[in-house]
C-alpha cells in the first residue's frame, strides 16, 4: 500500500496550522483506501471503461472512508490529467478538492440542509455548468437526514440530471432512505476495516510521526476502534499527546480506562471458580487502579465472547478481543465452565451494561452481575439431566419434592419392596419389577388416611409452600392417596377460597359447582353469565393461587379445571355464594346485635375471629 500523504502537504499544514492526524493522513488515491478493495476496484473499472454513473450511494459505519472515497472519485473525474484512476494530487483542482474548497465539488451536510428549500436551491443551480472542471459534483453527507419532501423534490433531478452533474450520497443509515431514491443510485457498501489493516496503518502513522509503539498497544487501539479507521487515528493522536513518542500497553489501558489482560483473567477466573468474594475483590482492585466499571464490563463480555468462540471450536482468526496465542487458555477455561453457564453469564453481564448506561450506580450494578454469575450452577449438567429425562432414563437421587423418577434396576432393593420414604416408580409401559400385581379396581375409601397417605399429603403441602409451582407437586401423591370424594372436594373448595382475601376468592365464589374429573382433579363450573370470573380464575397466576389454597385445605395436591355450563344444564336459581373471610368479617361487624352491644357498652371492635370453614349466607 502506497502512501501519498506524509502529514505536511495539506494547505493548513503548509500554513503552519496544526491538522489532526485523521485529516493529515486521509487517503488521497484509490490505492490509499484501507479495507475497501472491492469498492475502489469497482470505481476504477467504471472510470476505465467510461461507465461512470450519475448518482452513487456510499453506505457503511462511521470512519470507514465514505467521504474520503467521494473526494477521491471527484478528483479522479476532474483531475487535469483525467478522468483517471490515479489523480495526480498536484494540480490546483486536486488540491482544492482534497481541502474541501473546490467551487465545482460541493460538500453539503444533509443534517443542516435537510429541508425542501435547500433542495430547491440546489435544483436552481444545477443547470449552471462547472466553472473550470469537467463535472459539477454534489457530495451530500448523512443524506438520510433529508426530509420526505426534500427527497421527493430531488427525485426528478436525480433520475435525469444534466450530463455535467454527478451526485454522491454518503450515509450510515441506508434503511432510512426512500426506495425511490435507492433505485436511482449505484450503491456501494463499505465494510468495517479489519484489525490487522488498522494496525498496519497505525504503525505507518507512528513511524511518520517519529514515535514508537508496542505492537500490543496498537492491537488494543485497533480492537477498540471496532472497524473504524478514523476512531483508531483519533485514539492514536490522543495517545501521542498523552505519552509522547513512546506508546506502551500500560499507556493505552490508562488512557482508555480499561484493564490489562492479566487483570482481566484474574477477574474472570473467580467467576469460573464460583468465588464471588474473589470476583468483587478483583473488581475493587481494578477500580482502584483507575479502570472504568463500564469499560471493564464490556471487556468481560468480550472475554466471554472469545471463550464461547473457543469452546465451539473456532480458529484463532475469529477471536475479536484476544491475541491468537491465547486460544488454548480460553478453550480450557470455557470447557471448565460449560457452554450453557457461559451463555447465561454473557446475558447477565450484557443486561448489567444496559442498566449501567442509565444509572449512576454503575459499580453496584456490575457487582450484582458478578455475584449472580459466580453463583450460577453447572447448567450443562442440567441440560444433560433434561436429556436423560426426555430419553426415559432414571436418576439415582431425585430431589424429594420434584416429580418422582424410577431408579435404575441395579439400584433397587433385592426384595423388590420400597421403603416408605423411597420414591414411587414412574408409571411407564414396561412391567413393574415388584411381585405383587398392580391393583386395577379403585381402592375402597377409608374414613381416615393411612400413615403413607398422610406422609404424601405432608409432602404435597411442603411442595406447595416451598416451590409455589403446581407442576412441581410430587407424583407420589397421585399414586398413594385415595381418590377424593365429592363431599371432601366441596369442603376443600369452600375452605380454600374462604382463606383468600383477594379478587381470586371473589371470582371463584361465583362458581356454580364442583365436580371430580379424575384422581385429585376437580372441575369448577361457571354459568355463562359469569364467564368473566371464569376467565379471571384461568389466568396462570390466579389458577396457581387457587390450587395452592384448595390443596392446602384438602391436605393433598389438587388440580383445577374451569368449564362453562350450557344453558340447559344451568340451575334455574343461582347458587348460594361462598363468602370470603373478609366478607364474613364485614358481615359479623355489621350484625345488629354487635352494633347494639357496641352502643350499650361504649365498646370498640378490636378483632373478628372467623372459623376455618366459610358458611353460606342465610
Amino acid at each position: 500500500m502506497t502512501d501519498h500523504t506524509d502529514g505536511s502537504d495539506t494547505p493548513a499544514a503548509q500554513a503552519g496550522e496544526y491538522v489532526v492526524v485523521a485529516r493529515r493522513y486521509r487517503p488521497q488515491t484509490f490505492e490509499d483506501l484501507v479495507g475497501q478493495g472491492t469498492v475502489s476496484q469497482a470505481l476504477r473499472n467504471a472510470i476505465t471503461t467510461d461507465r461512470i454513473g450519475h448518482a452513487y450511494l456510499f453506505t457503511g459505519a462511521r470512519g470507514v472512508g465514505k467521504t474520503s472515497t467521494a473526494r477521491i472519485l471527484s478528483k479522479a473525474l476532474n483531475c487535469q490529467r483525467g478522468p483517471t484512476t490515479s489523480p495526480c494530487g498536484e494540480c490546483d483542482i486536486c488540491l482544492q478538492i482534497a481541502n474541501g474548497d473546490d467551487v465545482d465539488v460541493l460538500e453539503i451536510d444533509g443534517a443542516s440542509n435537510r429541508g425542501i428549500d435547500s433542495i430547491q436551491q440546489l435544483r436552481s443551480n444545477i443547470g449552471i455548468r462547472p466553472s473550470r472542471a469537467r463535472f459539477k459534483v454534489y457530495i451530500i453527507d448523512e443524506v438520510h437526514m433529508l426530509t420526505r419532501e426534500a427527497f421527493n423534490a430531488l427525485l426528478k433531478t436525480l433520475e435525469e440530471p444534466p450530463g455535467h452533474v454527478k451526485f454522491i450520497f454518503c450515509t450510515t443509515e441506508p434503511e432510512k432512505i426512500p426506495i425511490t431514491v435507492l433505485s436511482r443510485c449505484q450503491r456501494f457498501d463499505f465494510s468495517p476495516v479489519s484489525t490487522d489493516e488498522i494496525v498496519e496503518r497505525l504503525d505507518q502513522i507512528v513511524s511518520q510521526e517519529g514515535a514508537t509503539a508496542e505492537p500490543a498497544a496498537l492491537q488494543l487501539l485497533a480492537r477498540r476502534a471496532a472497524g473504524s479507521m478514523r476512531d483508531s487515528q483519533s485514539l492514536l493522536e490522543q495517545l501521542l499527546s498523552f505519552v509522547g513518542d513512546r506508546i506502551t500497553v500500560e499507556n493505552v489501558h490508562g488512557m482508555l480506562g480499561t484493564a490489562g489482560d492479566e487483570r482481566l483473567r484474574e477477574l474472570v477466573q473467580p467467576l469460573i471458580d464460583r468465588d464471588a468474594a474473589g470476583a468483587l475483590g478483583g473488581l475493587a482492585n481494578a477500580i482502584a487502579d483507575g479502570v472504568d466499571p463500564g469499560q471493564l464490563a464490556e471487556q468481560i463480555v468480550g472475554c466471554l465472547r472469545d471463550m464461547m468462540a473457543a469452546h465451539v471450536g473456532c480458529s484463532a482468526e475469529l477471536l475479536l478481543y484476544h491475541s491468537p496465542d491465547e486460544l488454548p487458555g480460553l478453550r480450557e477455561r470455557a470447557e471448565a465452565w460449560g457452554m450453557q453457564t457461559l451463555l447465561a453469564a454473557v446475558q447477565i453481564v450484557d443486561q448489567a451494561i444496559a442498566r449501567m448506561r442509565q444509572s449512576v450506580h454503575s459499580r453496584v450494578l456490575l457487582e450484582l452481575a458478578l455475584v449472580r454469575v459466580a453463583q450460577l450452577d453447572q447448567l450443562d449438567d442440567l441440560s444433560q439431566l433434561i436429556q436423560r429425562l426426555d430419553g426415559g432414563e432414571g436418576l439415582d437421587q431425585p430431589p424429594p419434592v420434584k416429580k418422582k423418577i424410577a431408579p435404575p434396576a441395579e439400584a433397587r432393593p433385592a426384595s423388590g419392596k420400597h421403603k416408605p420414604q423411597a420414591a414411587a416408580p414412574e408409571p411407564r409401559p414396561e412391567p413393574h419389577p415388584e411381585p405383587e400385581p398392580e391393583p386395577e379396581p379403585e381402592p375402597e375409601p377409608e374414613p381416615a388416611t393411612t400413615a403413607s397417605s398422610q406422609a404424601a399429603a405432608d409432602t404435597a403441602a411442603t411442595a406447595l409452600s416451598q416451590d409455589g409451582e403446581p407442576d412441581d407437586l410430587p407424583a407420589v401423591a397421585d399414586a398413594e392417596l385415595s381418590p377424593i370424594s365429592q363431599a371432601e372436594a366441596e369442603q376443600a373448595w369452600r375452605a380454600g377460597i374462604s382463606s383468600l382475601n383477594d379478587m381470586s376468592a371473589d371470582c371463584a365464589s361465583q362458581a356454580d359447582g364442583i365436580a371430580i374429573s379424575g384422581p385429585n382433579r376437580l372441575v369448577v363450573r361457571f354459568r355463562a353469565m359469569y364467564n368473566s370470573s371464569k376467565a379471571f380464575c384461568e389466568r396462570p397466576d390466579r389458577r396457581e393461587t387457587l390450587e395452592k389454597a384448595v390443596s392446602s385445605a384438602a391436605g393433598r395436591p389438587l388440580r383445577l379445571e374451569f368449564q362453562t355450563l350450557k344453558e340447559d344444564r344451568a340451575h334455574s336459581t343461582p347458587p348460594e355464594p361462598v363468602l370470603t373471610r373478609q366478607q364474613l368479617k364485614q358481615q359479623a361487624t355489621n350484625h345488629p346485635l354487635v352494633a347494639r352491644a357496641v352502643e350499650i357498652f361504649d365498646a370498640e371492635i378490636v378483632s373478628v375471629e372467623i372459623g376455618s370453614t366459610a358458611k353460606k349466607t342465610s
